[in-house]
């Protein structure tokens, strides 16, 4: 048996402008694809994503932190880049999604199909923005010992997820990320602010909640055509309850656990799908042998998308004869 085949979907914090733009420029399929999704949330917000994304004034360094415009943007891109898979005829043995990049995860496997998911998404956005202040999201490069060593620092935040022994993130309040963040700094502790504006998987985004779950409930999810694992539970999930979308973006993420239990069960080959990389680089510090070869990512800030994409599908097609 070849060794399984997992397509990886990243969420809130992974997005900037001109994410994927190469993609768009120089390839059919990925531009269709985001043109027909660009209408569907133009039609609904009257705003292009599209324009917005790759606006010629704009830099990758500017803040791209607008959840309406960022929450379709990063589902578009992701999904997108399955279609090209999808076209090449590399299908994935597992999809993972973490955090918003659940929505990829089962858009891939079938739950529901992409124009219904941009509505839960876009549903999504507006109600955070109507209903919850703001915060900020800091990733710590350091082990997690060190919410216990100083509980006092960290008493007004909440872990939102560990991804390997040394990075973690919490979400909070705006001052109090803040002052975490200087603290840190002053001690030399290497993090890093996520390019967000609200407090994910926190208590910040309760007031949305209700309004939220009782949309959800208007929307009937099918099984999983392509087994899912989930970093909400850290697992393979074969059913979609109907607070899934809420609680994927609320509860903390379990990413460690998910790859864990797939390298439990196999020696997976991983494929970032997301803007970033940041899944690649993560599951490198978590899988054991030669992790360079078992791990790769299409999309970076650096613009070599289409090199990456040829090179990725050459070794899949060897991987597959």
């Amino acid at each position: 048996m070849n060794e399984p085949l997992v397509f990886m979907f990243s969420g809130q914090g992974s997005q900037y402008f001109h994410m994927g733009k190469e993609l768009f420029s120089g390839n059919t399929v990925f531009r269709q694809c985001m043109l027909e999704m660009d209408a569907i949330v133009s039609r609904r917000i009257g705003i292009s994503i599209v324009n917005e994304m790759y606006h010629p004034a704009k830099r990758v360094s500017d803040p791209f932190d607008r959840v309406l415009y960022t929450h379709p943007a990063i589902f578009m891109v992701e999904y997108s880049l399955y279609r090209v898979f999808a076209e090449k005829g590399i299908q994935p043995d597992y999809v993972l999604g973490a955090s918003l990049g659940e929505f990829a995860s089962a858009a891939a496997s079938g739950v529901l199909d992409a124009k219904e998911i941009l509505e839960c998404i876009l549903e999504q956005a507006t109600v955070i923005e109507k209903y919850c202040d703001k915060g900020k999201m800091l990733a710590i490069l350091d082990k997690p010992q060190l919410l216990l060593d100083h509980p006092q620092l960290f008493e007004n935040s909440e872990l939102t997820s560990i991804h390997y022994d040394s990075h973690f993130v919490i979400s909070g309040e705006s001052e109090n990320i803040q002052q975490i963040t200087d603290v840190l700094r002053e001690n030399e502790i290497l993090c890093q602010p996520l390019p967000v504006s609200y407090g994910f998987h926190s208590s910040l985004i309760y007031p949305a909640e209700d309004i939220y779950k009782e949309f959800l409930r208007s929307k009937s999810f099918k099984h999983p055509k392509i087994p899912l694992v989930s970093c909400l539970t850290g697992s393979s999930i074969r059913e979609i309850h109907n607070d899934f979308f809420w609680d994927t973006v609320r509860r903390p993420m379990r990413f460690r656990e998910a790859i864990q239990f797939l390298e439990s069960q196999h020696t997976c080959h991983f494929i970032d799908l997301g803007p970033s990389g940041t899944l690649a680089a993560f599951v490198k510090q978590l899988i054991s042998g030669d992790s360079a070869n078992r791990c790769y990512s299409i999309i970076t800030p650096f613009h070599q998308e289409l090199k990456n994409l040829e090179m990725v599908e050459r070794l899949q097609k060897l991987e597959r004869k």
